[in-house]
């Protein structure tokens, strides 16, 4: 109970602090997000054991560059490539059977890709026609945690078939059905309420956001085992660390990101 309780009282405190930024101002929301990756950056730099204060300066310098100093599609584009391929990288190594793959050159770019590329374009997400978009990053939030929550819900009161068990042997499909078919209803709500974009284009978003989201998920539970860790961090209570409660959303920011430009492209 005492547990419970804890993970609750740390949940609430995380969603407050996100809504609190996202609502107070889009500079609050950047420079949280901007936090938020240095702390997924360190917990993974000590996970894979990756030498060196680098990579903390490389993200640093990449996310200040993207977020307040570019503003050419071309080099936004090629950042995005980018990160997508070194995502697509990292589902080759997780649906591979090796465990340690990567040389110290490797984790730095994929960790600057992965972690620091996708914070920055989930900093990107709520910036359309020069407008805050609050209601869309929401979104993508609620998204995320009603497909978590309603997936281990589901799964533990009927899951019996395992998803992935040599990496994470709790998750079952039926979880992963549940979370997907709650997100759609949830995405039918956020669609009366964020009228930019359509039913079907928010149950497109969604079925983008839980399919990647859910393998970002399992991609962190692989780099996890690799390093004998049960959580990638202590920082929240109840919950592990960030990376924890940020790998869906940091592996999903790139492709729902390019969902939203290929929208505005046939809108």
């Amino acid at each position: 109970m005492k547990e419970i309780l804890r993970r609750l009282l740390t949940g609430a405190v995380y969603v407050i602090l996100l809504l609190s930024a996202v609502f107070l101002s889009s500079d609050a929301f950047d420079f949280l997000f901007m936090t938020f990756g240095l702390a997924c950056l360190y917990e993974y730099k000590r996970m894979i054991k990756l030498p060196g204060y680098h990579i903390f300066i490389a993200y640093l310098a990449l996310w200040w560059a993207f977020i307040y100093l570019i503003d050419d599609k071309v080099l936004i584009n090629i950042l995005m490539f980018i990160t997508i391929s070194i995502n697509f990288i990292l589902l080759y190594y997780l649906f591979s059977g090796k465990e340690k793959p990567f040389n110290n050159l490797q984790k730095f770019i994929i960790g600057l890709f992965y972690i620091g590329g996708g914070c920055i374009f989930l900093t990107m997400i709520p910036y359309k026609d020069n407008e805050f978009a609050k209601l869309l990053i929401m979104g993508i939030f609620i998204l995320i945690w009603v497909n978590d929550t309603f997936a281990y819900l589901v799964g533990k009161s009927i899951g019996r078939h395992k998803l992935f068990p040599s990496i994470s042997p709790k998750k079952t499909i039926e979880g992963a059905v549940g979370g997907f078919v709650f997100a759609l209803a949830a995405s039918y709500f956020l669609s009366k309420y964020e009228t930019n974009i359509s039913l079907g284009q928010w149950l497109i978003l969604a079925t983008v956001i839980v399919i990647t989201g859910s393998l970002g998920d399992l991609i962190e539970s692989k780099f996890k085992r690799a390093a004998g860790v049960k959580d990638s961090g202590a920082i929240l209570p109840g919950h592990g660390g960030m990376l924890d409660r940020l790998d869906s959303l940091v592996f999903a920011a790139p492709f729902a990101y390019l969902t939203l430009i290929i929208f505005s492209h046939v809108s």
